[in-house]
């Protein structure tokens, strides 16, 4: 493990047992089933009058109404002592700044999987941009021909025979990781969803943060005629708040699904050991919530979203799908993720 590493370890080891418990996270989560059970009753009412049934279920209804007072109770506690006296142990008070320059050059590492439509003119895209060294193209055990046409277009390709997303990711920082002649490495997917242009914001952004997480959460910067529907962009928006509520204090953060993000190479070699390659489509929130975690530093960057070329194979696929996923997320991020592996 590298310095920073261990730096992270140690760091987990002098904060207080208080510090680490998430407590505004479990009062949020009290908060919402004690509005579920008050909420659910408010129906029950609704349903009553409707049927001109003054008596019908007006018992469960009571006891509804009473018993959804105790999770908000115990949520407002959770959430005041979270807010009032721990948050200031919970901040960051060192802020890191990675030696980032105007010499700094970028490895692009880019997942793929059936993208011969779209992967040549991303590997031009980004080999385009004056900070970017090479374009690495890693695909997932694609059917078409995704990597011929990757290393057509300039790219060094090569296959991940494991299957999975998280594994298809871990291969792309592994690979860019080794190559010593650049500082930075920039994860982001082969669908030309996203675009090099953006690598100058992510630049701006590095000084500040170990991890520099594009997010997609921005209205203005959002193409009408993306895969991320309405049910997605506000799914995405609610499990980026439940990660800022669970690390409290490092950070604020809008979009745990998407794939663009710059970190430093050491910091590539870093988190490697920490993250489970077996977590697939819930990847990102994983990689964030382990990040996190460790205490490596996050800043969000707002990033220009486009519609995909070809046909999405993710957590986009669907809105029920992107439930499916987004689900998962949940748990992952509320009871662990080594059941999802």
């Amino acid at each position: 493990m590298s310095l920073i590493g261990e730096s992270r370890i140690h760091v987990g080891q002098r904060k207080s047992l208080l510090a680490r418990i998430p407590l505004c996270y479990w009062g949020v989560w009290a908060l919402l089933i004690g509005l579920s059970l008050y909420f659910g009753a408010i129906l029950l009412s609704i349903v009553r009058l409707m049927l001109l049934q003054r008596d019908l279920f007006v018992g469960l209804i009571a006891r509804l109404l009473w018993v959804s007072g105790f999770p908000t109770t115990i949520s407002i506690i959770l959430i005041a002592i979270d807010l009032g006296l721990v948050l200031p142990m919970k901040r960051r008070r060192d802020r890191p700044s990675p030696a980032v320059t105007d010499a700094s050059l970028i490895t692009i590492a880019l997942t793929a999987y059936n993208d011969e439509l779209s992967i040549g003119a991303a590997v031009r895209d980004f080999l385009s941009h004056p900070r970017v060294k090479r374009v690495i193209v890693v695909s997932n055990n694609s059917k078409d021909r995704t990597l011929e046409v990757a290393t057509e277009a300039g790219a060094t390709a090569v296959n991940e025979e494991r299957q999975g997303y998280g594994r298809c990711v871990c291969r792309c920082l592994a690979e860019a990781a080794q190559w010593q002649d650049t500082d930075l490495v920039a994860l982001c997917e082969g669908d030309m969803t996203f675009r090099a242009a953006d690598l100058d914001k992510f630049l701006a952004y590095a000084p500040h943060a170990e991890i520099v997480n594009g997010t997609r959460i921005v209205e203005q910067l959002r193409d009408r005629d993306t895969q991320l529907s309405t049910f997605m962009y506000y799914g995405n928006f609610f499990a980026g708040k439940l990660l800022e509520v669970k690390h409290l204090g490092k950070g604020t953060f809008t979009d745990v699904g998407t794939t663009y993000k710059m970190m430093p190479r050491e910091v590539v070699i870093a988190l490697l050991p920490i993250v489970n390659p077996a977590i697939n489509l819930e990847f990102n929130a994983h990689f964030l919530d382990a990040a996190l975690g460790h205490d490596f530093s996050i800043v969000e960057c707002p990033v220009t979203f486009h519609p995909r070329v070809g046909l999405s194979k993710g957590g986009n696929v669907n809105n029920l799908r992107a439930l499916r996923v987004g689900s998962r997320m949940i748990w992952g991020l509320t009871f662990g993720w080594s059941l999802l592996a």
